[in-house]
């Protein structure tokens, strides 16, 4: 059945009969993964009552047994732009390329991404340059998939950045069903999710666009979830919100569907081993409006992060900005702000912001930057530590909007955040995006390596701190 086959209000559709999930498969023709409702023994979530500071771990009777049946394997990726390296024997995560080419492979049955955009082509923007092979063989990767029968659905928004392209188009063709999503008219925003869901089993979640500088171009950091059915099926639930609100004339509910109520949250983690290592995680989105019964709300999900740090926060994410960027008048809005100011002021705990700094960097966020740093005292230890990131511009100035550090992280001692989202009120009241907040009790942690790709990307020659001198022609800020 076609993209645009289906009654015309899918989404009254569903809240009046509560098919949720399984109605819109059947509408798009595609396989589906388990049923939200069937348990999988190996991915269980278990709640232990707590101070909620952080994870219980001495499971009770049969439960311990359990968690030793889990399959669950959790891999850091990542993308570093042509020409910028670090030193020898320096800290690294898997190629993003390298995990989407394995995760396409491997498919099956379905392939479920959602995309901001797409751009796989150097033709889509004008440029002739090498380094958008790899762009150009996912693409052609994603064709074959289609041709061995695995379904393939995109939600993207609409309208898209990347008029040229014609990516999508290519897919269609070949069978691929695609809902473009009216967020501008739904929420005021944009969906500017970044993920995949694939057999119903794997996840990708992470800053990459569906551009073939996020491969080659850009600076990119996600996460790979492989063999966990509970935590695919639960991002599953809003890819199928996006699908939905692609369906013509949708509007949005007053109340989702309970099929698409989510179990596994702040509150409630999942909670397994990974390939032996026991782990919490949960899915966090924005913006609320399209957050079922018992989604936490991505803003919720980074603020419970912060408050659970008690020896380092680190945080990784282009833009910083506690206003709205994208509605006017602008409004001021301080509660990341404000949190980071407490988590270093109130707890003494030492706190780092590295912000991307680039040739398309908005460049009155830097007395933002300068005040948070302000805010800095070591004479009454308050550790609160700025720099930005710049990646060098070279010899590829011909590419747009590229040579920046696009990722989105945030780490503790605790947890890890990987998430979607720029750090402005924007991308938590309107615009949607998605978080992945994982925490392990292993000497090879997530939060662990995560610390160690922060810490490799701080100590780097593109870090500079604010009182020190960027170089004029690969960022905006002088210094």
């Amino acid at each position: 059945m076609g993209a645009k086959a289906g009654p015309p209000e899918v989404l009254g559709a569903l809240a009046v009969l509560g098919l949720g999930a399984a109605l819109l498969c059947l509408l798009r023709g595609a396989p589906c993964p388990p049923p939200w409702g069937q348990r999988h023994p190996e991915e269980e979530p278990a709640w232990s009552p707590g101070s909620g500071s952080g994870p219980a771990w001495e499971p009770l009777g049969g439960e311990a047994q359990w968690l030793q049946q889990n399959s669950c394997r959790l891999e850091l990726v990542e993308s570093l732009p042509q020409d910028l390296s670090f030193a020898a024997g320096s800290p690294s995560a898997q190629p993003l390329a390298q995990a989407w080419l394995q995760l396409l492979d491997g498919a099956r049955e379905s392939v479920h991404i959602a995309s901001y955009y797409w751009s796989l082509t150097g033709a889509d923007i004008g440029v002739n340059d090498s380094s958008s092979q790899l762009g150009e063989a996912l693409l052609q990767k994603l064709q074959q998939v289609l041709s061995r029968n695995v379904s393939v659905s995109v939600a993207t928004s609409h309208p898209t950045l990347a008029k040229s392209s014609t990516d999508l188009q290519v897919l269609e063709a070949r069978g691929a069903q695609v809902r473009r999503v009216p967020m501008g008219r739904l929420t005021g925003g944009v969906l500017h999710s970044k993920f995949w869901v694939v057999d119903g089993q794997h996840v990708y979640l992470g800053s990459a666009n569906m551009d073939w500088r996020s491969l080659t171009q850009v600076k990119e950091l996600g996460v790979v979830l492989h063999n966990c059915s509970r935590l695919a099926g639960d991002l599953e639930k809003t890819f199928q919100t996006y699908w939905a609100l692609g369906s013509p004339h949708a509007t949005l509910p007053r109340h989702w569907p309970h099929s698409l109520s989510s179990h596994i949250n702040l509150a409630r983690p999942l909670r397994a081993r990974f390939g032996g290592v026991p782990t919490t995680a949960y899915f966090s989105a924005s913006p609320p409006a399209l957050c079922p019964a018992g989604r936490t709300r991505d803003l919720e999900a980074l603020l419970a992060v912060m408050r659970a740090a008690r020896r380092f926060l680190y945080v990784s994410v282009m833009d910083y900005f506690p206003t709205t960027r994208f509605s006017r008048p602008a409004r001021y809005w301080p509660v990341l702000d404000s949190a980071l100011r407490e988590v270093a002021f109130s707890r003494r705990v030492p706190v780092r912001l590295l912000v991307s700094c680039s040739l398309h960097t908005d460049p009155s966020m830097f007395s933002f930057l300068q005040s948070l740093q302000a805010f800095s005292d070591p004479a009454t230890n308050v550790s609160l530590d700025v720099k930005v990131f710049i990646v060098p511009v070279g010899n590829h100035s011909a590419i747009p909007f590229s040579r920046m550090s696009h990722s989105k992280f945030m780490v503790t001692e605790k947890a890890a955040y990987v998430g979607t989202s720029n750090w402005s009120e924007d991308y938590f009241s309107s615009t949607s995006g998605v978080g992945l907040v994982a925490s392990q009790r292993a000497a090879s942690s997530v939060q662990e390596r995560l610390r160690r790709l922060f810490e490799r990307d701080w100590s780097s020659r593109y870090a500079v701190g604010l009182d020190g001198r960027a170089p004029g022609q690969d960022c905006v800020w002088p210094g």
